[in-house]
């Protein structure tokens, strides 16, 4: 219901990931997520653990979905010597192509624990619903 799999962005993250290189604007890493559909919604969950939410870009075009967020070193005194870095710091991203049955208009975003929820409700015209069947109480003849 909502994106493509891109395998070759997905090589760049674990590349990424195996080199400890970060991401930079022009090219960020991508955020992990989960989607799923609950009731009338469809919910997409991003993990960005330490990233400020005034940090956080959230951009809608048409069915094109753009999340952009950048984590930043902590600042550190002089004294401090680092022994150990192992948290992504940079820019993460992650464009999805949603479906023409989600309401783009009335999206919801929460940043909670370090996670991301957007919370984008089905449009109403992709609901299912009934039609009732009209019929004609007399018979016609056809005549030609």
């Amino acid at each position: 219901m909502l994106m493509r799999t891109d395998p070759f962005r997905e090589m760049d993250r674990i590349v990424q990931q195996l080199s400890g290189t970060s991401g930079t604007w022009s090219k960020p890493s991508l955020m992990p997520m989960d989607a799923y559909r609950e009731g009338e919604e469809y919910v997409i969950a991003f993990d960005l653990p330490g990233v400020n939410p005034e940090a956080i870009d959230i951009d809608v075009e048409r069915n094109m979905l753009r999340v952009k967020a950048e984590r930043r070193p902590a600042a550190k005194a002089d004294t401090v010597r680092m022994e150990l870095s192992e948290r992504p710091l940079g820019v993460f991203s992650r464009q999805i192509v949603l479906a023409d049955t989600l309401d783009t208009e009335r999206i919801q975003a929460d940043y909670d624990a370090g996670v991301l929820t957007l919370r984008i409700p089905i449009a109403e015209r992709a609901k299912s619903r009934k039609i009732s069947v009209g019929g004609t109480d007399g018979r016609k003849q056809i005549s030609g």
